[in-house]
């Protein structure tokens, strides 16, 4: 008796395992890869997002969720393939929704007009204090889940065309209320030094030559706070 209970026990532990390895080998696994925070960073971007930005797919102005605003911060290492972002929204009500395996993406298209999402970022989620983010780093190949043309549209996409035509992608997320897009801004490079500062950061070049240090992924506010400063000004001097 008690031998036969023994082999059913390892019976039952080899078609479990079985069933383990049949479970995991169901669906493709994520291209991108979580990485720590690199050294340094070759570019830095940030995207003030609204909802009066969102342009559907047909390329028609479609309004996102209202009084909701989003700020994204991307630093990008294009040597190693990695991109870091820092994402905070506000006025966002999930839950989230799209097509792609994640709602909140870059695009690759011009200001105005809809574009196919190149990278899928883990969507925000609330800190606590009804602000919704989301920060890390990703490492290509990168994913999106969405199939076109037979391949999915993050398939051949490089960090380096980002960086040869930033104004040429924007970021948003999408959620159930508003599946075109709760909010959307257009890339803006915001300047950043390659070189390491020996203090875990990387020196950040501001317009009066002055350089400074950003530590970590600046947790969302002294890199977009400089990267918002830049922006004013420039808009400001356009005027």
């Amino acid at each position: 008796m008690t031998r036969t209970r023994t082999a059913l026990l390892r019976a039952s532990v080899v078609v479990g395992a079985a069933g383990a390895l049949a479970l995991t080998a169901v669906g493709p696994a994520a291209a991108e890869t979580e990485v720590p925070r690199p050294a340094t960073f070759t570019s830095a971007f940030t995207a003030m997002a609204t909802p009066d930005m969102v342009i559907n797919n047909d390329g028609v102005a479609t309004p996102g969720e209202p009084g909701a605003s989003g700020t994204f911060t991307y630093m990008i290492n294009s040597d190693t393939e990695v991109i870091c972002y820092d994402i905070s929204l506000t006025g966002v009500t999930p839950p989230y929704q799209s097509p792609a395996k994640t709602a909140t993406h870059i695009h690759q298209g011009d200001a105005g007009q809809a574009g196919p999402p190149r990278i899928a970022f883990p969507n925000p989620e609330d800190d606590g204090s009804g602000t919704l983010t989301s920060s890390g780093c990703l490492q290509g190949p990168f994913t999106t889940g969405v199939v076109a043309n037979g391949a999915d549209t993050g398939a051949g996409f490089t960090l380096d065309q980002i960086e040869a035509d930033p104004s040429a992608f924007f970021t948003d997320t999408h959620t159930a209320a508003f599946a075109a897009g709760a909010v959307r801004g257009q890339l803006t490079a915001i300047p950043v030094g390659g070189v390491e500062t020996g203090a875990g950061g990387t020196s950040v070049l501001a317009d009066d030559g002055s350089t400074g240090t950003v530590v970590g992924l600046v947790g969302g506010s002294a890199l977009l706070a400089a990267g918002g400063a830049l922006l004013l000004r420039r808009r400001t001097a356009q005027q």
